[in-house]
């Protein structure tokens, strides 16, 4: 899949006449002759090529008067793998946008964090995505509305603000603008729920995360019931449930794995939050990802085939906090799972801050680095280098000297944290891959690796094994779910 798919007409076309859900969130179709846009996997039957058009974005569709279809609701559709694959400009801004530094701080707040202009970041989006941050971000407030109008039972008023818009006004007039209905008449379209359907209320919502199948969850989920921090995450009732630290406050989600979707049930002290907390979801279950090229590649290696045919899909398990994972990477230096999560669940008994969770056993927060940068290093059970390596990293995290969020410049951040004391490139890739999102991090060193390689009759030493993985680019991340999967580790099976 390549950038900038929109301007190839003929194999949009081709997509759209074969419903092809592949593509949903790659590209929108926009109809000249209905004025609707609609995912190229639209049920309907699908109009001439010579009354398509093609955008690269909701908001570029948006943007040019037409209105989402309300058939196929275009404005739900998996996002574009292009944002978690890249490490420029435009994608690290789409993952700022998506974790609404737009609405929290305006374009300006935007641009200070990325090191731009507003008028570089305007023009870039321009370009590629036919709409500017300002527009981009009212499509996801769009998206965020209506996701509350036909789920909650919320005024409409508290629905306006929640979603992100500054006044009732702009909500109506923007309702009506992109769905052709006014907010009432959006609700009393709304399916009803099915029966057993837990009621959402004002904090607890239920909703479906669409992902490109196929999707593999034993990896997935097994890794992230594996390695769970007693009191921040817990496997319970078939759900990864974990809480979640939020601009706003704080929420808690449960994430049950289904054949075509993800159910998630969000409980939520500020609703503020909502677009946030489902995108840093989808990030964390990497459900934007384009399995079917992702694993198309891998396929190539004769080695790598079997395993991919064997369960295809697999996705790399990511985070939703960035320092979080970074600080337990330190933990789980040179030590067993199992001792990594006893030294989490210590610092998260000590400085974490407490929660209430009415539904299961989830007690704390992950403590934030500012609490961490002042413990004293003396009570970590931990070698006196390895906590000089997690005092300065929780202390540089504090101050801003390392920034792991969505806006990292990928090569300059890993080229800062090997200037800590104790990182070496295991930690600095295992941080690269699962906080920074980098697609082609690789483990060569990692000892799961080694032994997969040599049970496969791959390279075993890192220098023979990276360069056979050369060919596996830019996929390496996701060939190491593959080779970790050889063992019988816990990381590797879906909890029972």
């Amino acid at each position: 899949m390549q950038k900038g798919m929109h301007i190839d007409t003929e194999r949009c076309v081709r997509a759209v006449q074969s419903k092809d859900a592949r593509f949903d969130g790659w590209f929108f179709t926009a109809v000249v002759t209905t004025g609707i846009y609609c995912r190229p996997s639209c049920p309907v039957v699908p109009p001439k090529p010579e009354n398509m058009r093609f955008f690269p974005s909701a908001a570029a569709c948006q943007q040019d008067g037409f209105r989402a279809c309300k058939r196929c609701r275009p404005d739900t559709s998996p996002g574009s793998p292009e944002w978690n694959q890249r490490a420029d400009l435009v994608a690290r801004a789409m993952r700022l946008i998506a974790d609404g530094v737009v609405d929290r701080e305006g374009v300006p707040g935007l641009a200070a964090r990325l090191g731009y202009s507003t008028r570089q970041i305007e023009r870039q989006l321009l370009a590629e995505l036919g709409a500017g941050p300002l527009a981009l971000a009212r499509a996801q407030r769009a998206q965020a509305a209506r996701l509350l109008i036909e789920t909650t039972p919320l005024p409409m008023a508290d629905i306006a603000f929640a979603a992100g818009f500054a006044s009732i006004r702009t909500f109506n007039d923007t309702v009506r603008e992109v769905f052709a209905l006014a907010p009432t008449d959006l609700r009393a379209r709304a399916p009803r729920s099915k029966p057993g359907t837990p009621a959402n209320t004002a904090g607890a919502l239920t909703l479906r995360l669409p992902f490109r199948a196929p999707l593999n969850p034993d990896n997935l989920f097994g890794h992230l019931a594996a390695t769970a921090v007693p009191g921040v995450e817990e496997w319970r009732d078939g759900a990864y449930r974990r809480a979640l630290r939020l601009p706003y406050g704080h929420g808690i989600v449960a994430l049950t794995p289904q054949p075509d979707h993800i159910a998630c049930r969000l409980t939520l002290g500020d609703l503020r939050d909502l677009t946030v907390a489902i995108s840093r979801c989808r990030r964390m279950l990497d459900l934007d990802a384009d399995p079917v090229a992702i694993d198309d590649q891998l396929r190539t290696d004769p080695l790598l085939a079997p395993l991919v045919d064997k369960a295809p899909g697999r996705r790399v398990p990511r985070t939703v906090d960035e320092a979080e994972f970074a600080v337990r990477a330190v933990l789980g230096q040179q030590v067993s799972t199992a001792a990594a999560r006893t030294h989490a669940a210590r610092l998260v008994t000590a400085h974490g801050e407490r929660i209430d969770d009415a539904e299961g056993g989830l007690t704390h927060l992950f403590p934030a680095p500012e609490a961490l940068a002042s413990l004293d290093p003396e009570s970590l059970a931990m070698p006196r280098t390895r906590r000089t390596t997690f005092t300065t990293l929780v202390r540089q995290l504090a101050d801003g000297e390392v920034r792991l969020g969505p806006d990292s410049d990928w090569p300059k951040t890993r080229a800062r944290l090997l200037e800590l004391p104790g990182f070496g490139p295991w930690t600095v890739d295992v941080i690269a891959m699962r906080a920074l999102g980098d697609p082609d991090a690789f483990l060569p060193t990692d000892l799961g690796i080694r032994r997969a390689a040599q049970e496969l009759g791959l390279p075993s030493t890192p220098a023979a094994l990276t360069a056979r993985a050369a060919a596996w680019r830019p996929w390496r991340a996701y060939a190491v779910q593959y080779l970790w999967a050889t063992d019988s580790h816990p990381i590797n099976f879906l909890p029972v």
